[in-house]
């Protein structure tokens, strides 16, 4: 069942208008997109994004039963600007695989059921995991293990994939990294979860879109208007933090100036100074929500 993670922090942090303009570029199953358009009256409108075919049919219909004041656009976010060219009073970010994606075994994207390697949330796109596991050359498997799992054991485990060649499913790609990891490591959690994660972001250009996806949006906000993202891991987060920080502080040479030129004021504010976590309840509720942090800035 998909739980929509940190679901009343961030509509509160999106401090919805019910005549306002508002954009989920993550739409998925619709949790948050629902209680958006549940508090909107008829001069309110809600736009979302999502670029898997599953999500963007399931959403439609149940965003329908709540109200007509919406459009979908098949897309990744990436593509905001080109799809809107109106001032908005709020966007989301939930960023990550949704509940359903990891849940449908023949996605590919989880390590605990069987299927072909895949992982591609947009599943008209050519590249998926098979062809990273299957034909990048040991030095790029190390740098996407590395950079994008932070996985310590990269050399080990990229050897292991070449020497096991081909891999056709999740479950194979999964032993393969179990038998390349120290005994020890094993026992700390599933040694596949970061590799997994890795090749994910890989296939997905997760982190390469992130940054400018970010920056995009802001800009479509009205001033006033909020920006509200949820990550699922320290690199998102770090994009995702340093954004934040350079539209919310001032340059340094700012200070030493009588007059601040506008290319130096801060653009931005923050509204949550440290990330916002899941309670406790909602962790025993939902243990994918556990890496979750929410931050919000304000368009000035």
């Amino acid at each position: 069942m998909h739980k929509s993670v940190l679901l009343e922090e961030s509509i509160e942090g999106l401090n919805i208008k019910p005549d306002g303009t508002y954009i989920d570029c993550t739409l998925g199953y619709a949790g948050h997109s629902g209680e958006i358009l549940k508090r909107l009256e008829t001069e309110g409108f809600l736009f979302a994004f999502d670029q898997d075919e599953n999500a963007v049919l399931a959403s439609t219909e149940k965003l329908k039963s709540i109200s007509k004041n919406f459009k979908i656009f098949d897309t990744n976010f990436k593509n905001i600007k080109n799809c809107i060219d109106t001032k908005v009073d709020g966007i989301l970010f939930d960023l990550g695989v949704s509940s359903p994606q990891l849940d449908e075994a023949s996605r590919g994207f989880s390590y605990h059921n069987d299927a072909k390697l895949d992982m591609r949330m947009d599943r008209r796109q050519k590249l998926s995991a098979y062809e990273v596991v299957n034909e990048y050359p040991l030095e790029k498997l190390v740098d996407i293990l590395f950079n994008y799992g932070e996985e310590v054991n990269a050399k080990s485990i990229a050897k292991g994939i070449i020497k096991n060649r081909p891999i056709e499913t999740t479950l194979e790609l999964a032993e393969v990294i179990k038998e390349n990891v120290p005994i020890s490591y094993r026992n700390k959690s599933n040694p596949a979860r970061k590799s997994f994660q890795a090749i994910r972001i890989e296939v997905n250009n997760e982190l390469g879109i992130l940054k400018n996806a970010i920056l995009d949006a802001f800009d479509l906000l009205k001033p006033g208007g909020r920006l509200v993202v949820i990550t699922f891991h320290s690199l998102e987060d770090r994009i995702v933090k340093n954004v934040f920080k350079n539209l919310t502080t001032d340059d340094e040479l700012s200070k030493k100036l009588p007059i601040v030129p506008d290319n130096m004021k801060a653009k931005a504010k923050l509204i949550t100074k440290k990330p916002i976590v899941p309670s406790n309840k909602e962790l025993e509720e939902n243990k994918r929500s556990r890496s979750a942090k929410l931050r919000i800035i304000e368009k000035i």
